[in-house]
């Protein structure tokens, strides 16, 4: 028998917990005035926490939101946006039994998907989570100017922190071009993830808003780094992009086109950026931009299989019987038929067998089907299977989320 219990929190517990998880990711306990501006986006509400004796050991805590699938659909999702567990208290078994009450807690709220951002990727996949998108860190070194051919008719203005705070989350709102692995963002999300961020560091963050032909059209959030010294002080800063949405190409390319034109700076870092970025086409010298890093971005885990696939669409090619299996919640196991015009179970013979969190990892389209048949991820499955299953799960543009939590 333990000696914790795990239950929801109360509204009673929230600082306490907020405060839990902020020193097991090793940051500092929120002072009066942060969790005055983050207490209303930390409520009880979706948090299942862990006590021994009435204190809190650990929390898994989410929130509800729609995540954009391929064909421009949504679905009901838990965003898990923080899981820590006391450093006294790890590998005791209650990281495990949180995320089975939370899981199932899922499935009582109705959720199709949950997805979390993850610290370490050794935790989450014995939990059913897949990486279901990537993202790039680029680099851009200047001189980059763009080439004249680029179409960008737009205008950028730059706005006051709280023009930024009003303005933002209904533009964001407005950016919806439907790519696989977007989520909307609630309102509890924005004090906690970006206003915090406004404020910090002396209000250093910058927020560039893009407007075309039917008004604004796309945004940045960036700030800058000074890189010189006593040795070198002439060197230039670098200018870190934290946020870069837009609702075109030609919105991408305007916001782009100032960045990269901000004075006495040397180099623009934007980490987060979806695979497909096109900024080194854009330039007149494409080896001023380097992909530099290349990592996992949201880690997906489908809740109830039937429902999200069916939400989704697909390509054309014969049918596939997939045989899932899914070790913590068990009524997503069996043999589901996927096909152009949608998902039915079958009892019918499978064509290949995996489990929950590689489905993740194929439903928006990031994966293809013969590597994770190499990784042994998919068994059973023929090279004409495996054909037909990237013919089906394939998306024209490749997945990507932007949003942090």
């Amino acid at each position: 028998m333990s000696d914790y219990v795990v239950r929801q929190i109360t509204d009673a517990e929230s600082r306490a917990t907020f405060e839990l998880l902020v020193r097991s990711l090793h940051g500092n306990p929120p002072s009066d005035e942060r969790w005055a501006r983050v207490a209303e986006s930390w409520t009880a509400d979706g948090r299942t926490g862990a006590f021994h004796d009435g204190e809190a050991i650990g929390i898994a805590s989410s929130f509800a939101t729609k995540l954009t699938v391929p064909g421009g659909g949504t679905v009901a999702m838990a965003a898990v946006d923080g899981v820590g567990v006391r450093a006294d208290w790890t590998r005791r078994g209650v990281l495990t039994a949180m995320m089975d009450r939370q899981l199932h807690d899922f499935v009582q709220r109705g959720h199709v998907v949950a997805a979390l951002h993850a610290s370490e990727a050794l935790i989450y996949g014995r939990f059913g989570y897949g990486v279901a998108t990537r993202m790039a860190t680029l680099q851009v070194r200047q001189p980059a100017p763009l080439r004249e051919t680029v179409v960008a008719p737009g205008r950028v203005r730059l706005l006051s922190t709280d023009e930024a705070i009003a303005t933002i989350p209904s533009l964001y709102q407005r950016i919806d071009t439907g790519r696989p692995g977007r989520i909307a963002r609630p309102e509890l999300w924005w004090p906690i993830a970006f206003n915090w961020h406004l404020h910090a560091d002396g209000g250093n963050h910058r927020v560039a808003v893009h407007s075309g032909p039917d008004g604004d059209d796309g945004f940045a959030v960036f700030h800058v780094v000074p890189q010189n010294s006593y040795l070198d002080p002439e060197r230039g800063a670098a200018l870190e992009v934290r946020e870069l949405h837009a609702a075109s190409p030609e919105a991408l390319a305007g916001l782009w086109r100032f960045l990269l034109s901000v004075d006495l700076i040397e180099v623009v870092n934007v980490r987060g950026r979806p695979v497909d970025d096109p900024v080194g086409l854009l330039l007149v010298d494409p080896r001023r931009a380097h992909t530099v890093g290349l990592d996992d971005e949201l880690w997906l885990r489908l809740i109830d299989v039937q429902a999200a696939l069916a939400a989704r669409a697909y390509g054309s090619a014969e049918p596939v019987v997939l045989e899932v299996n899914d070790r913590m919640l068990p009524d997503n196991r069996g043999r589901y038929r996927v096909s152009s015009s949608g998902v039915e179970r079958t009892e019918a013979d499978a064509d290949l067998q995996l489990d929950v969190d590689t489905l993740a990892m194929l439903y928006l389209g990031a994966w293809e089907a013969g590597p994770l048949a190499l990784s042994g991820r998919i068994t059973g499955a023929s090279a004409e299977t495996l054909a037909r299953v990237d013919a089906l799960f394939r998306t024209a543009t490749q997945p990507w989320t932007g949003t942090h939590f």
